[in-house]
């Protein structure tokens, strides 16, 4: 989703008026509905900036890859709800109405769980943390793919993006199989709501088989990146961007695959090279 906006643009020694083509970014308040003893409770969860768009997606992955949900069973339903407001006339709520609600725990989650476009969730300070919800590594070895479909996953997910090549100020994440055809896409201003709404698409269709296929990123690559694919169990994670140290040692723990760096002829494997072919 995009809007035109009115730019002075300096090009050949020369200024111009000209319109551009920007990525629309608003707010979204995340609210929770489930029971506790045997009483509905409505509880705000967080606020997210985010590109409209794909909105159910980006909550029913939030709530899997932070492990509030296990399943999509857990959820009766995602609605936007609320007055159109603003210059685009959109609904900026949404309510999860969770049918098992044994991992709510609001006040871990406010703690946790404050984010925003650029930054993602940033309350995590343990790996060991994530041992409590997560204690299976990927595969060790598989899937394997070959340094050629490494090199082209970036060019074939920017060029399946709707909105890079008309703003240039959106990210992406794709989920591949190991043959490098792009199985699905979604885009976002945040690179942590790109990858929650590309995995609470792919869950919903259910897509996601982490033997066969890999993710990839369309810019660097941290820890809570690394997080949200290792909850699908999908062991390779590609990013054209530079991993952080906090993500590099998620990576090691639990097996990932994390190649950074991505070019047309170079790229750095940081972790498990076992799953590429270098032949």
């Amino acid at each position: 989703m995009n809007s035109k906006y009115k730019v002075t643009k300096f090009s050949s020694k020369n200024f111009s008026d000209t319109e551009d083509l920007i990525s629309i970014e608003e707010p979204l308040e995340i609210s929770l509905k489930y029971k506790s003893e045997d009483k509905w409770i409505n509880q705000n969860l967080s606020i997210t900036m985010r590109t409209p768009g794909h909105d159910e997606d980006l909550v029913t992955g939030f709530l899997f890859n932070e492990q509030i949900i296990t399943s999509l069973e857990d959820i009766a339903s995602v609605e936007s709800y609320g007055e159109k407001v603003g210059q685009y006339n959109l609904q900026n709520k949404i309510l999860a109405t969770l049918i098992n609600s044994e991992n709510v725990n609001i006040a871990k989650i406010k703690r946790d769980f404050l984010t925003n476009s650029s930054c993602g969730v940033c309350g995590k300070s343990s790996l060991d943390a994530l041992e409590i919800v997560k204690k299976n590594k990927t595969h060790a070895s598989e899937p394997k793919i070959s340094k050629d479909i490494i090199v082209q996953s970036p060019d074939t997910l920017r060029e399946a993006q709707s909105e890079f090549s008309k703003t240039g100020g959106i990210h992406a994440s794709g989920l591949f199989n190991s043959s490098g055809e792009l199985i699905d896409l979604r885009e976002d201003v945040g690179r942590h709501n790109a990858l929650d709404k590309l995995i609470g698409c792919t869950l919903k269709n259910g897509k996601i088989d982490p033997k066969s296929q890999f993710i990839t990123c369309s810019g660097r690559l941290n820890f809570e990146l690394v997080q949200k694919v290792l909850m699908t169990d999908i062991g390779i994670m590609i990013g054209v961007g530079a991993p952080t140290s906090l993500a590099i040692d998620l990576a090691n723990k639990f097996n990932i695959t994390l190649v950074g760096f991505v070019k047309r002829d170079s790229f750095n494997i940081y972790t498990n090279n076992k799953k590429v072919i270098v032949d």
